[in-house]
């Protein structure tokens, strides 16, 4: 029951909040773009902290954050691009729980599959917060993701932009493949990431050197006694641990040149390798200090105010359409719960890493300059 009032709950809210997102884009934003960010951050915020109660309340999955106190108290106070491994279809909503902690869930945005905004109500949502979606074809995509950033050079408000330069989830299928590729091209072999794609990371450098100051590089991993977090069984209300590893580089601090770039960004996931190497070993990041960012109430509020309004709604409702008295108000009431529980199995399903199609790896070809025709190929999927 308790369920299915919180499918109720965040469905009302998934309904009202992108109706008044839109009406903003249309009557507000034509006049000034920077108030109906203003104000579409605080609505996407109170949409996304349903999700965030979800986490922290229904399953209480735990984050425990590592990273220094300097680069702890900058977090939310700065433009940021956040790169990250991709381990499990909760990534995204880890992202969100430290963004949230940091003040700044409301503009934390992500580069995304074009598909993802066709997802029901949070897609469009996403859309009016400007999230990039990209078709993993670098000929469309390469002009996308640089309009997309330097529209965000006058935002008025600290963001974070998260790009998984993976370009897809892990699974052992897919790094079987980056192994076999990495083998054959002379790649140090990765043992617990997958090979990132760089184009697109290059691009966001070079178009948010000017305006972003940070770069956060973000590890993610499971402790070995929680069982790994998924949707399905967040929304059950089972508990997890997820522990995050943050380290923060300065912007300017990296190279100058695309192919030095590129490299950074290999380099970095080789040390993303070794670090997740050591936590295996030690199930801890041991290398950094953990940080208490608490279980903020605001989410429980939220949450609660939706629950009362979508109470207090359907009883008058019911006391004033009689809907319960008769065989075809029964069966609509079942229709809408049915209606309900199939919108959230949507973005369940959604979110399910084995639908994540495993990335085939051929074996490369040198040509000139040591680059393989199959590096191309993947970088052109980032």
């Amino acid at each position: 029951m308790s369920s299915t009032l919180f499918y109720g709950d965040f469905n009302l809210s998934n309904l009202c909040e992108p109706s008044f997102q839109a009406i903003c884009f249309v009557l507000i934003r034509p006049l000034s773009k920077s108030t109906y960010r203003r104000i579409n951050r605080v609505a996407a915020e109170l949409l996304w902290l349903e999700l965030v109660w979800v986490v922290d309340w229904w399953a209480g999955v735990k984050i425990q954050l590592y990273t220094d106190r300097e680069t702890f108290q900058l977090m939310g106070k700065e433009h940021a691009l956040v790169i990250s491994n991709h381990r499990s279809d909760i990534d995204w909503l880890v992202g969100w729980i430290l963004a949230q902690r940091s003040g700044c869930l409301g503009s934390t945005l992500a580069v995304m599959k074009k598909s993802s905004k066709f997802l029901p109500v949070i897609g469009w949502s996403m859309w009016f917060s400007e999230y990039l979606f990209l078709e993993r074809s670098w000929a469309k995509d390469e002009s996308t993701l640089k309009s997309g950033i330097l529209r965000l050079k006058d935002y008025p408000l600290p963001f974070w932009l998260a790009l998984f330069v993976e370009g897809t989830r892990f699974t052992q299928a897919k790094l079987l493949a980056a192994q076999e590729y990495a083998a054959s091209t002379g790649l140090p072999v990765p043992r617990n990431v997958l090979i990132p794609r760089t184009k697109g990371f290059v691009s966001a450098v070079s178009h948010m050197r000017s305006f972003v100051p940070a770069v956060y590089d973000v590890t993610v991993a499971i402790p070995k006694t929680s069982t790994s977090p998924t949707m399905l069984r967040i929304f059950k209300g089972q508990p997890s641990v997820v522990h995050v590893h943050l380290k923060r580089h300065l912007m300017k601090d990296l190279p100058e040149s695309e192919d030095a770039v590129a490299q950074w960004c290999r380099d970095t996931f080789v040390a993303k390798d070794a670090l997740l190497d050591k936590h295996i070993a030690e199930d801890t990041f041991g290398d950094q200090e953990l940080q208490d960012m608490g279980r903020p109430i605001k989410s429980l509020l939220v949450v609660t105010s939706w629950a009362c309004l979508l109470v207090f709604g359907a009883l008058k409702f019911l006391q004033w359409s009689s809907l319960l008295s008769s065989r075809k108000g029964i069966a609509f009431s079942a229709f809408g719960l049915a209606l309900v529980t199939g919108l959230m199995q949507v973005l369940i399903r959604f979110s399910q890493s084995e639908r994540s199609t495993p990335a085939k790896v051929a074996p490369a070809k040198q040509r000139n300059g040591g680059e393989s025709l199959e590096a191309t190929r993947q970088d052109k999927q980032h």
